[in-house]
């Protein structure tokens, strides 16, 4: 079943001399338990599309369906509502609370949407992230790979439809980045959970089913 469908999307910043075509005509579907790896230089607008497939921008031409839903024309409270309730974002920096411990992190998009906790969810993802002895530390407790685990985990928690990955081994040594990528590729295999990753490394890329290359703006 395919969940997302990218159609003809344009992304263009600036105006004349200074204008940047960042997406050019970028068409591609997404099937439900894929794990797909975008990968392109720095520049060539793979960060773009993942922020336009989020709805976190509006692409300026083409449309994006989630399901049979074209998030472009959505109202800016619903296009919030589903992000929060059916997208999963890890970002290349965690983007954890300073003050929250790891369960306070890992549980807050419930809390935000006032949902109740499922306790032996979440106990299963915190020992699946094998965070369980860290359950109460602060993010700056935690080494960086740590904190990227978290970070999926908050992703993990909402049972998303998608999980969209922006470089999130972009800020950890070798050891810790395949650490990371073999956990998004067993939630992949285990829970069938899809996912989108943006790498800029290839051997990373690897690991997904299907390798999407962008540069300049345009799939190649």
């Amino acid at each position: 079943m395919k969940i997302l469908r990218v159609e003809n999307v344009k992304k263009i910043y600036g105006k004349g001399e200074s204008k940047v075509v960042a997406l050019d005509n970028v068409s591609f579907d997404v099937e439900e338990g894929e794990f797909i790896a975008i990968i392109g230089p720095s520049g060539s607008g793979k960060s773009t599309l993942l922020h336009t497939i989020a709805g976190l921008e509006n692409p300026n031409e083409g449309k994006i369906y989630f399901y049979d839903k074209n998030i472009c024309e959505m109202y800016k409270k619903n296009l919030t509502i589903l992000r929060r309730q059916k997208i999963g974002i890890v970002y290349q920096f965690y983007n954890l609370i300073p003050t929250l411990n790891v369960e306070e992190n890992i549980l807050l998009p419930l809390e935000l949407d006032k949902k109740k906790v499922d306790y032996e969810k979440f106990n299963q993802i915190i020992e699946f992230l094998n965070l369980s002895n860290r359950r109460n530390h602060l993010p700056n407790e935690l080494s960086g790979g740590q904190q990227q685990k978290v970070a999926i985990g908050r992703a993990l928690i909402i049972n998303p439809t998608i999980i969209l990955a922006d470089e999130p081994t972009g800020n950890l040594d070798s050891k810790s980045s395949n650490e990371i990528m073999q956990l998004l590729k067993e939630a992949n295999q285990e829970y069938n959970q899809t996912i989108i990753v943006i790498t800029h490394n290839l051997e990373i890329a690897k690991l997904a089913d299907r390798i999407i290359k962008i540069e300049d703006g345009k799939l190649v």
